[in-house]
């Protein structure tokens, strides 16, 4: 069984990779790590160093911490992000369209009204992911 931390950082590549419209192979090449490494990564199989997760975050211009970033997902959540097999890219969604993910410096009164507002769209989509029809896998016979 894939770790909820490890599943939170191939959810996080996915993502990434998703919303940046890079595929697996371009980000390997582009971080220097193999094909097979990188897919056994977000398929919950890798373990990889420091320094290989650094050469991801930096081939994705992502801030290493957010590839790490703890997640409002829950693990059951998380699970069907990133598929039964952990990483089954055709389950990975990114965010709805109409949503945004940012960073920010705030107030601590700022900060209050977009964890609000971040609470609120977070249900949202978690509702949008449960609802959403699974896909049979039921293999068809010749």
């Amino acid at each position: 069984m894939t770790s909820y931390y490890i599943n939170i950082l191939l959810t996080n590549i996915l993502r990434q990779l998703d919303e940046q419209g890079m595929t697996k192979d371009e980000l390997a090449k582009v971080a220097k790590v193999s094909n097979s490494f990188l897919t056994d990564i977000t398929h919950g199989k890798g373990n990889p160093s420091l320094k290989i997760m650094t050469r991801i975050a930096n081939a994705l211009n992502t801030p290493l911490p957010t590839l790490l970033e703890a997640t409002d997902l829950d693990q059951q959540t998380l699970t069907e992000l990133a598929g039964e097999q952990a990483g089954e890219q055709s389950n990975v969604i990114s965010l709805p369209k109409g949503y945004v993910r940012i960073s920010a410096i705030l107030t601590t009164f700022e900060a209050y009204e977009v964890k609000q507002l971040h609470e609120k769209n977070l249900k949202q989509i978690q509702n949008k992911i449960l609802k959403r029809p699974r896909r049979s896998r039921v293999r068809k016979e010749k």
